[in-house]
């Protein structure tokens, strides 16, 4: 189970991370492995849309198992199904780089990290730096 210390480790980290490279101001989103939110942190200075961007990001990546940077190469062989899976979850649902599932020692699902704030490549590089520091392994 994911507890509410990592996931506190992995925003922290996460921002440290962005912080030390000088990204814009980020939001960083923690789910369990049922997709619920379990922490949740946004800069100052962050637009209003970084919490529904980033928690949509890793939900779609703790719903299908893999990182939301895979999901976003599979929406583009198959748009139809990634379309009607976003419409299907209310919205939930956005297939974009930028979150990692967040897995223990032994490869169990423990939940996801997504950010929204950079490129798809800084908000994933942060959600890894993040998830390594507090002692998990990203996917």
């Amino acid at each position: 189970m994911l507890t509410l210390q990592q996931a506190n480790q992995i925003i922290a980290a996460a921002l440290a991370k962005s912080s030390e490279r000088g990204y814009q101001p980020m939001g960083i989103a923690v789910l369990d492995a049922s997709g619920n939110l379990k922490a949740f942190a946004s800069e100052d200075g962050a637009s209003m849309f970084r919490f529904d961007i980033a928690r949509a990001k890793a939900w779609g990546a703790v719903g299908m198992g893999v990182s939301s940077r895979t999901l976003a190469q599979r929406a583009k062989d198959n748009p139809n199904f990634f379309v009607s899976l976003s419409a299907t979850s209310g919205g939930k649902f956005l297939p974009q780089p930028g979150a990692v599932v967040i897995q223990d020692a032994q490869g169990r699902l423990l939940g996801a990290v997504g950010a929204s704030g950079g490129t798809g490549d800084q908000d994933e590089e942060i959600c890894i730096a993040g998830v390594t520091a507090a002692g998990l392994v990203a996917g």
